[in-house]
């Protein structure tokens, strides 16, 4: 197994590894801790069953069954459609998944460690790829914080919700989303998350707080809250954070969801095809300790 960094602030491919064989333990351990130094792996030219790819995310973590979410792989739940193609007119897959800057899972209480998306069918326009993902280092974003904002904040939490994104993308023109029922609204309540925490791979502090599910800073004003939150999302906004990923046919693409917040680019229109299998890692094992 070859790992191959980008050079950028994020980012790196990893060679000489087939997911759908069995990954060994050393193998393993040299992936977890790429993805704690880099925030996002490639695996390229990947040709996978459904199980194969299950298997695979099922190394790093519980995976989550979305609550809200009717596009999946038959028989296979935990395993959600990203596509915008359809089938006898009806929609096969979740369309506008992750159109907005955010972190999965921020809005629970079992917060997420990586997203694993594979790529089945990349939308193209003249032979270029569309459908970038983009995504912004939070380790540096915490890093370069200056001390009274670190100071000021440096115990807090904040409110997430699930229900913020949501609405915001139904609110788009030809969204697919149904509107979320009291049931599902219920079993994803609001949640208070810290601002910074330390990450479970690396044991550095990173800043945890995103535009998509943040709502306020819990114990301030509304005025101070806004004010802070505001300052915290332009921040991240920086060049220096800045990562994305051009996608290829067979690409499995893991992410670290506890130390970036990314963006998918939704530049390609109903005929330029896309097809993505996801899967959601939760943070459910002690990786410290996986890794070493």
């Amino acid at each position: 197994m070859e790992i191959h960094p980008s050079g950028n602030t994020l980012g790196a491919t990893i060679e000489g590894t087939d997911l759908a064989q069995p990954v060994s333990e050393s193998n393993f351990k040299q992936i977890l801790r790429a993805l704690g130094e880099h925030g996002v792996l490639c695996f390229p030219k990947q040709r996978l069953a459904t199980e194969d790819f299950v298997r695979f995310g099922r190394m790093f973590g519980e995976l989550e069954i979305n609550v809200a979410n009717q596009f999946h792989e038959p028989g296979f739940p935990e395993v959600m459609v990203l596509s915008n193609m359809t089938d006898g007119g009806k929609p096969i897959g979740l369309g506008d998944a992750g159109q907005g800057w955010h972190t999965d899972m921020s809005y629970s209480k079992e917060v997420a460690l990586a997203n694993v998306l594979y790529a089945i069918k990349v939308p193209k326009r003249d032979d270029r790829p569309l459908g970038d993902t983009q995504f912004r280092n939070m380790h540096r974003a915490y890093d370069d914080l200056p001390a009274e904002i670190k100071s000021r904040l440096k115990g807090r939490t904040a409110t997430h919700d699930f229900a913020k994104f949501w609405d915001m993308m139904r609110a788009r023109s030809g969204s697919r989303r149904a509107p979320l029922t009291p049931e599902q609204r219920a079993k994803k309540p609001p949640v208070s998350q810290p601002i910074f925490r330390t990450h479970p791979i690396t044991g550095r502090t990173v800043l945890y707080c995103n535009p998509g599910y943040a709502m306020r800073i819990d114990g301030m004003t509304e005025a101070e809250s806004d004010e802070l939150l505001r300052y915290l999302f332009q921040h991240q906004e920086q060049e220096r954070y800045f990562y994305a990923h051009r996608w290829a046919e067979g690409d499995v693409l893991m992410w670290d969801n506890i130390g970036t917040v990314h963006n998918a680019v939704a530049d390609y229109r109903a005929d330029e095809p896309r097809y993505m299998r996801r899967l959601q890692v939760m943070a459910t094992k002690d990786y410290a300790r996986l890794a070493a």
